[in-house]
C-alpha cells in the first residue's frame, strides 16, 4: 500500500445536504481564517436534501406564536422530545427563513408579497412556508450558491468517508476515498461535523435516495459514539405505489383527502378534528388498518389507500402541487386533476441518530452532529412535517459556529500512522480483498425485507427477536462477501458493500431498541403493549456499540413547561 496522503483542514464536514452546506456558511463567516472542507459522495445539490417537498416550519407572526410552535411539536412528538431544545429551535427557525429569503430563496408568495404559509400535519397553524412543493431542491440551491461564494469553504465532491478517527475520545479526522482515483487518503481536523442524513433505505418500501444509508451514523457508532432513539422510524402515510416516491403532506395541506375502496375519508374514525392534518404516526396507522381489514384499493402491487386532489381543480393544481402532477403523471402513470394518487405509508425519516446536545456536540470533543443524523432530541418519538428541513437549517448553523469556536481555539491532534494503515486494511483487505460467495445485493435485499415485514408501523415482541436473530445471521454472512468489481476507480462494488455494512450495524440498533421498549409511543407503535407508558418509558434509549451487539441505556427526557398528556387529533 502507497502511503495515504494527509489533507489538512480546520473544520471537516461529512455530508452537503442542508444541514452540511448550512453548517459551512456558518464556519465559514465565523471568521475568513477558519479553513473549512465539505466532503460529499455525491455533487451537493443532489444530496437527498433536494428532495423535501412541502416546506419548512416557521413562526412568521400573525395568529402564531413561538409557544404554539413548541406545543405542537412537543405535542407530535409524544412527549418524547427535550423541551429545551424545542423551544431554542422555535425562536431560531424564524431567523433561517429570513436568511434564505436574504439569500435569494424563491418562496412562495401571498397577494400581499409576503413568504406564504400552508396548514401541515399536526401543526395547529399554517406555518409551512413554501416554494410550490419543491422546497427542498431550492433550498439547496439557494444554500450552494451562497457556499461557493466562499473563498474559505472547499468541496470534496465524490468522496467516500470509512470512517472518522475518534481517539482518546477526541476527534482527531476521519479516512475518504477519492471515487475517481480509488485512492484513500486522511483527512485531518481540529473540528469534524457530520451531516450525513438518515437510513431509510433499510425499507424496501421508502421516499429516500438511493444514497441515505445512514453512513455517518455507523461511523460515529463504531467510533463509541452511542446513538439515541433509534426505535423510532417515521413512515410517511403517502409514498406512490409502487416507487415509493414521495407524495408531499402538502398536498394534504392544500385540502387532498384520504379514501378507501368505499370511498370513505376514514381519517374521521381516527383523527375527527384534525382529520388528513393529524401527525404522520397517525395517518399511517390509520392506513394500514384501513389495508389490514380489507378496505384498501387492490392494485397489481398489493393493498392501497387513494390520496384525492381532484376537487382542488386543476388550476390550484398547477400552482401549489406542480411538481406532485408531473411525479404522479410520468412515475405513476394517473393525472391527479383525472384521479387518484395510489398510495401506502413509506419508510421516511428517523427521529434517532448520533447522541448530540444542544449545542450539536456529541461525546467526543471537536465532533458534531446535525441534521436527520443526530438526534438532539428535537423530534421524540414523531417529527412534525416541515420541522425537519427548518431543524437541518438551525442545528445546521449552530453545529458550524461550535465547530469554528473549537477550531480556532484547539491545535491539530495528529493522526498515529498505525491508525491509518488499520484504515487501509479494512477497506481494502476485509472487504474489498474478501473472496466469499455472498453476494452484496442479495443481503441487502434480505436486510430490506426483514425490516419491512417485521420492524414496520406495527410491530410485535416475537416479530422483533426473530428479525434479531435474522439480523445477526446477516451479519455474519456479511463477513463472506465477494466485490466482484477489483478496479480501484469509481468502484460502485465496494461503496455498496461499505454502506450494507453500515445498515446492518443500525438496522440492529432498531430492532433491539424497539424490542426493548415495551410500550406504544409515537412512531413506535407495539401490538402487544398498546399504551404509553409513562411511568417506565419516557426517557430516551441511548446505543452503546460492542461487538455482541448495541448495549442499551436510558436518560431522562427535559421536560420545560408542557407534561405529559393524553395526545388526541
Amino acid at each position: 500500500m502507497n502511503s495515504m496522503e494527509r489533507i489538512i483542514h480546520d473544520v471537516v464536514i461529512v455530508g452537503a445536504g442542508m444541514a452540511g452546506l448550512r453548517a459551512a456558511i456558518t464556519a465559514a463567516e465565523y471568521n475568513d481564517k477558519i479553513d473549512v472542507a465539505v466532503i460529499s459522495k455525491v455533487y451537493p445539490v443532489r444530496s437527498h436534501s433536494v428532495c423535501a417537498q412541502g416546506g419548512s416550519a416557521a413562526m412568521l407572526g400573525g395568529e402564531d406564536s413561538y409557544d404554539l410552535h413548541s406545543w405542537d411539536t412537543v405535542k407530535g412528538s409524544d412527549f418524547l422530545a427535550d423541551q429545551d431544545v424545542v423551544e431554542f429551535f422555535v425562536e431560531n427557525a424564524t431567523k433561517e427563513i429570513i436568511a434564505l429569503e436574504h439569500w435569494g430563496c424563491p418562496w412562495s408568495r401571498t397577494e400581499e408579497g409576503k413568504i406564504n404559509q400552508r396548514p401541515f400535519g399536526g401543526h395547529s397553524y399554517p406555518r409551512a412556508c413554501f416554494a410550490a412543493d419543491m422546497t427542498g431542491f431550492h433550498e439547496m440551491h439557494t444554500l450552494h450558491a451562497k457556499a461557493t461564494e466562499f473563498e474559505n469553504i472547499k468541496f470534496y465532491d465524490e468522496w467516500f468517508v470509512t470512517s472518522i478517527i475518534v481517539e482518546d475520545r477526541a476527534s482527531r479526522g476521519l479516512a475518504a476515498i477519492e471515487l475517481k482515483t480509488g485512492n484513500m487518503h486522511v483527512f485531518q481536523s481540529k473540528a469534524t461535523i457530520i451531516a450525513t442524513g438518515g437510513y431509510a433505505r433499510v425499507y424496501e418500501f421508502t421516499t429516500f435516495s438511493h444514497i441515505a444509508t445512514g453512513d455517518g451514523m455507523a461511523m460515529a457508532y463504531r467510533a463509541g459514539i452511542p446513538l439515541k432513539d433509534m426505535e423510532f422510524i417515521q413512515f410517511h402515510p403517502t409514498g406512490m405505489v409502487p416507487s415509493g416516491i414521495l407524495i408531499t403532506g402538502g398536498a394534504r395541506g392544500e385540502g387532498g383527502y384520504l379514501i378507501n375502496a368505499k370511498n370513505e375519508r376514514f381519517m374521521k374514525q381516527y383523527a375527527p378534528e384534525k382529520m388528513e392534518l393529524a401527525p404522520r404516526d397517525i395517518v399511517s396507522r390509520a392506513e394500514t388498518t384501513e389495508i389490514q381489514e380489507g378496505r384498501g384499493f387492490d392494485g397489481p402491487y398489493g393493498p392501497y389507500i387513494a390520496l384525492d386532489l381532484r376537487h382542488l381543480g386543476e388550476e390550484k393544481i398547477n400552482e401549489r402541487l406542480p411538481l406532485i402532477r408531473d411525479v404522479a403523471i410520468k412515475l405513476g402513470g394517473v393525472d391527479p386533476v383525472e384521479e387518484p394518487i395510489p398510495i401506502k405509508p413509506a419508510a421516511h425519516y428517523s427521529m434517532g441518530g448520533i447522541d448530540a446536545n444542544i449545542k450539536t456536540e456529541t461525546m467526543a470533543s471537536g465532533l458534531y452532529a446535525a441534521g436527520e443524523c443526530s438526534c438532539l432530541n428535537m423530534h421524540g418519538a414523531n417529527r412534525l412535517g416541515t420541522n425537519s428541513t427548518t431543524d437541518c437549517l438551525v442545528f445546521g448553523a449552530v453545529a458550524g459556529e461550535e465547530a469554528a469556536k473549537f477550531a480556532l481555539s484547539h491545535d491539530h491532534r495528529e493522526i498515529p500512522k498505525d491508525r491509518i494503515m488499520v484504515e487501509e486494511k479494512i477497506v481494502f483487505d476485509n472487504i474489498l480483498g474478501r473472496e466469499g460467495d455472498e453476494r452484496v445485493p442479495v443481503l441487502r435485499d434480505e436486510l430490506r425485507q426483514i425490516m419491512s415485514e417485521k420492524v414496520w408501523v406495527f410491530r410485535k415482541g416475537n416479530q422483533l427477536e426473530s428479525a434479531l436473530k435474522e439480523l445477526k445471521n446477516l451479519k455474519k454472512r456479511f463477513e463472506n462477501i465477494k466485490v466482484e468489481d477489483k478496479e480501484k476507480q469509481f468502484n460502485a462494488g465496494l461503496v455498496g458493500a461499505l454502506q450494507l455494512g453500515f445498515t446492518l450495524d443500525l438496522s440492529e440498533t432498531t430492532i433491539a431498541g424497539a424490542l426493548a421498549r415495551i410500550e406504544s409511543r409515537g412512531a413506535h407503535t407495539r401490538l402487544d403493549f398498546p399504551k404509553r407508558d409513562d411511568n417506565n418509558w419516557l426517557k430516551h434509549t441511548i446505543a452503546y456499540y460492542t461487538t455482541e451487539g448495541p448495549r442499551l441505556e436510558y436518560t431522562p427526557v427535559t421536560i420545560t413547561k408542557w407534561p405529559p398528556v393524553a395526545r388526541a387529533y
